[in-house]
C-alpha cells in the first residue's frame, strides 16, 4: 500500500438526476429532482459528509427544446448561484462552484454575485468562468448567432480581468464602521476600477466588502489551445475530460508547463479531470448497474445527446447505423470535446447510435465501472502518475450514485491515505491548497 503526503482532491458534479442522459427513467431516481430542494441539500450532505472538496453545478441559460429534448430531463433545474446560496446554509465545509458565462452575462453583477456567496458561505464560493457552448443561448440575448470562438475567449479574458479587478475594490480592513467617530470606511482604502476596454466599460467599485477568500477560486474547462492558454494565465481549478492516463498526463504536463510564463508555481493550478463512477461489490455487479442505464436509452436521445457535444449539429437527418460524418471544426461548441468524441468514434469504430450510446453516462469523460478497490486503484494510479491532482466526480444516478462512491470508495482512499478524513481549514481556498490572493491595488 503506497502511502503519500500529497493529497488527492474531489469535487461532487451534481446534475439533477445523474450523469447519465437516461437517469430520471430510473425507478431509484426521483424524476422531479431538478426543482427539489430537498434533493440538493441531501446531496450536499452526503458530499460534506464524505469529506469532499467541492459541489459543482453547471448551467445553460436556454432550456432544451424540441421532440427529442422532451425526452431528456435537461430542461428545468434551479440557477446554479440562487441554489448554492440556499446549500450555503445547510452545510458548513464544502466548497460551492458554479457556472456563469462570460458570453451571456456582464461583469460587475457576477463579481457582485460571487462575492456575495463568498460571504454567505463563509469562504466556499468558487466561480466556473465558461465561454458557452451551447448555441442557443444566443437567441436569449438578442443575437441570430452564438459568438464565434476566437472572440469568446477573448470576451473572456478581459470579462475576467474585470472581475477579479472589482473584487478588489476594497483592502481587507477598509471597512472599519466605527460608531463613535461616525467613519464607515476608510475611503483611502477604496479602490476604483475604471475599466475601458475592447467589450467593457466599467467604473467600479464593487458594492461588496472583500470577500473572506480574498477572491472566490476561479475554475475552467477549456481544452483548446486557447483554452488552455486562458487557463494557464487565470484559472485555479481546472476541469477536464480525458479518455486514458497517457492523455490526462500529457494534458497535465502541457498545462503545467505553460504556468511559468505568467510567472505562477505549479500548485497554484489543480487539475481535475472528470471520472465518470459506477461502484458495485463485484465487477460484474459494477456492470448490471450500468447497463440498466444504457437500455434506457433511446438511439435518437443518444444521437442528439451527441450532437451537442460535438459542437451543436443536428445529427438526426444521417442512419444511425452510418459511421459519423465529417463535421467542420465547431465555432459555437467545445472544440476540444469534439475532438476528443471524433477521435473515439474513430478509435472504437462506432456508428452513430452506438457512440450516442457510448457517451449516455460519461458525456466523453474517463468511466470506471467496477468494486471500491478497482476504481480506487484506477484514481490512484492517475494521480500518482501526473495526470490528475484530483478528480470531478460524475455518476450516472442521484442520490444512489453519490452515496456509493462516499460509503465505498471514499473510504478505500483514506485507508490508503490519498484523502483526508477532515477538512484541512474553513474555506475553499484552504481545503484546496490554493494561497489567498493579496490585492492588486495594495501591491501596486
Amino acid at each position: 500500500m503506497t502511502r503519500t503526503t500529497r493529497q488527492l482532491k474531489l469535487g461532487a458534479f451534481l446534475m439533477a438526476t445523474g450523469h447519465h442522459v437516461a437517469a430520471w427513467r430510473h425507478p431509484q431516481v426521483p424524476a422531479d429532482a431538478g426543482l427539489d430542494f430537498k434533493h440538493y441539500k441531501h446531496l450536499a450532505q452526503i458530499a460534506e459528509t464524505a469529506r469532499f472538496d467541492a459541489l459543482f453545478v453547471a448551467d445553460s441559460v436556454a432550456a432544451a427544446t424540441g421532440e427529442v429534448a422532451s425526452r431528456m430531463a435537461r430542461s428545468d433545474h434551479f440557477e446554479p448561484l440562487s441554489l448554492l446560496s440556499a446549500l450555503s446554509a445547510v452545510t458548513e465545509h464544502i466548497g460551492l462552484i458554479a457556472t456563469a458565462t462570460t458570453s451571456y452575462n456582464e461583469p460587475y453583477p457576477v463579481a457582485r454575485n460571487f462575492a456575495s456567496l463568498d460571504h454567505l458561505s463563509g469562504g466556499r464560493a468558487g466561480w466556473n468562468l465558461v465561454t458557452s457552448d451551447a448555441a442557443a443561448e444566443a437567441a436569449n440575448f438578442g443575437r441570430e448567432e452564438h459568438i464565434g470562438h476566437a472572440e469568446r475567449y477573448r470576451r473572456a479574458r478581459e470579462f475576467h480581468q474585470v472581475v477579479t479587478g472589482l473584487w478588489d475594490s476594497w483592502e481587507d480592513d477598509a471597512f472599519i464602521r466605527d460608531k463613535a467617530s461616525g467613519q464607515y470606511y476608510d475611503p483611502g482604502k477604496r479602490h476604483v476600477l475604471d475599466h475601458s476596454g475592447e467589450y467593457f466599460k466599467v467604473k467600479g467599485p464593487l458594492n461588496v466588502a472583500r470577500s473572506p477568500q480574498g477572491q472566490p477560486v476561479v475554475v475552467q474547462a477549456g481544452a483548446s489551445q486557447t483554452g488552455r492558454e486562458l487557463a494557464a494565465q487565470t484559472a485555479e481549478v481546472v476541469f477536464t475530460a480525458q479518455t486514458s492516463l497517457a492523455n490526462a498526463q500529457a494534458f497535465y504536463a502541457d498545462l503545467k508547463g505553460r504556468l511559468e510564463a505568467f510567472g505562477r508555481s505549479p500548485d497554484s493550478l489543480k487539475i481535475m479531470p472528470g471520472v465518470f463512477v459506477v461502484v458495485g461489490e463485484t465487477q460484474a455487479q459494477a456492470w448490471e448497474k450500468f447497463e440498466e442505464f444504457q437500455a434506457l436509452v433511446e438511439p435518437e436521445v443518444g444521437i442528439a445527446l451527441l450532437g451537442r457535444m460535438l459542437g451543436n449539429f443536428d445529427l438526426s437527418g444521417y442512419p444511425p447505423d452510418a459511421p459519423l460524418p465529417e463535421l467542420p471544426l465547431t465555432e459555437s461548441g467545445q472544440q476540444s470535446r469534439q475532438k476528443l468524441l471524433m477521435d473515439l468514434a474513430g478509435s472504437e469504430n462506432l456508428s452513430l447510435a452506438q457512440l450516442g450510446r457510448r457517451i449516455s453516462g460519461g458525456r466523453g469523460h474517463y468511466s470506471l465501472i467496477g468494486t471500491p478497490g478497482q476504481i480506487a486503484d484506477e484514481l490512484q494510479n492517475w494521480f500518482e502518475s501526473d495526470a490528475a491532482d484530483g478528480f470531478n466526480v460524475l455518476v450516472p444516478h442521484l442520490p444512489g450514485g453519490l452515496e456509493d462512491f462516499a460509503q465505498q470508495v471514499v473510504p478505500e482512499l483514506q485507508r490508503r491515505g490519498l484523502f483526508r478524513r477532515e477538512y484541512e481549514g474553513r474555506t475553499l481556498r484552504e481545503n484546496l491548497g490554493l494561497a489567498r490572493p493579496g490585492n492588486r491595488f495594495v501591491s501596486a
